[in-house]
């Protein structure tokens, strides 16, 4: 029986950490082992998981009454029966902040790729065509950036953003009207920010209000040529209506790093096959080796303190 049960990758030090002060069983693969997890975690303490461990019912049922900390190796929830653990007295510890910096960097990048064009030619290049014509692409200064959601991840990609000489408008309605943070973006509604954003990136969680919060009305209202981001969680965005946007050049462009389906399969990834200016990455905006380290470290610590232990 262990203390600790780690069902996706941590980073080798973190592990150490954790196993030189409490027994500790770390198997990557228990995330897509449902059954094993389930024995595994009888009598467990802790339990550190990423995005991919459905921590169910079910799952805190089997770990029993001694359960005190779920360790979540990101930020997003939705995979964690948030209500279950409060009723339990389990506490959820994300890794708030650790990744942020990449998932930063990552919608910049995309965005600036995305409106420039230029790196989407190396196999015409390579093949000859000089296509110096088609890849006059445009600059990211005087766009603007459109942000759904104002979270501390947004706010910083706001920051940058205005930095490269873009406009910033932003929708959420949780975040007070004095709040400092307004200062790097102006409030504005969702219809609004549609209309108006060159770049549109996504800040909000998956929950049943932000379920396709992006759809077919939602496209047709944005900016003919506008590119999308989203780095969020793949069921805010109608994965349909984005490919038929796509496919009719209605929008300009997309990154997409989360997926209604996860992992994305053969036979779904089909549908994206064949659209211009579109990036596809396996829900990674926020892991870096950088942003890997601090977040294992943190939710090293924050477990540790649950457990009463330190290393």
């Amino acid at each position: 029986m262990s203390e600790i049960v780690i069902s996706e990758f941590m980073e080798p030090d973190s592990v150490k950490r954790l196993s030189s002060v409490a027994q500790t069983h770390y198997d990557p693969g228990l995330a897509e082992r449902p059954d094993d997890l389930a024995a595994m975690v009888g009598g467990a303490r802790a339990l550190i998981v990423r995005n991919r461990t459905k921590v169910t019912e079910a799952v805190l049922a089997a770990a029993g009454s001694s359960l005190v900390s779920v360790g979540r190796l990101g930020v997003g929830l939705d995979n964690i029966d948030l209500d279950a653990c409060r009723a339990r007295n389990v506490h959820v510890r994300p890794a708030t902040g650790a990744n942020d910096l990449s998932v930063v960097e990552y919608v910049l990048t995309a965005a600036l790729v995305l409106t420039r064009g230029a790196w989407f030619s190396s196999p015409s290049v390579a093949a000859g065509n000089w296509p110096r014509q088609a890849m006059i692409g445009s600059e990211i200064a005087g766009k603007t950036m459109g942000l759904i959601g104002f979270g501390s991840i947004a706010r910083g990609v706001a920051i940058k953003a205005g930095a490269l000489g873009m406009r910033v408008l932003a929708h959420d309605p949780f975040v007070a009207a004095d709040d400092p943070a307004w200062e790097n973006a102006r409030s504005c509604t969702l219809p609004e920010l549609l209309a108006d954003a060159d770049v549109v990136s996504l800040h909000v969680p998956l929950v049943e209000t932000t379920c396709h919060l992006l759809d077919a009305d939602a496209f047709a209202r944005m900016k003919p040529g506008a590119v999308l981001v989203n780095a969020a969680r793949g069921g805010v965005v109608d994965e349909g209506a984005l490919i038929e946007a796509l496919r009719d050049g209605r929008l300009g462009g997309a990154a997409l790093d989360v997926f209604e389906k996860e992992p994305l399969d053969a036979e779904a990834g089909l549908a994206f096959a064949d659209i211009p200016n579109l990036i596809l990455t396996p829900h990674i905006a926020g892991l870096t080796e950088e942003s890997n380290g601090r977040v294992c470290n943190l939710v090293a610590d924050l477990v540790l303190k649950d457990l009463g232990l330190s290393a």
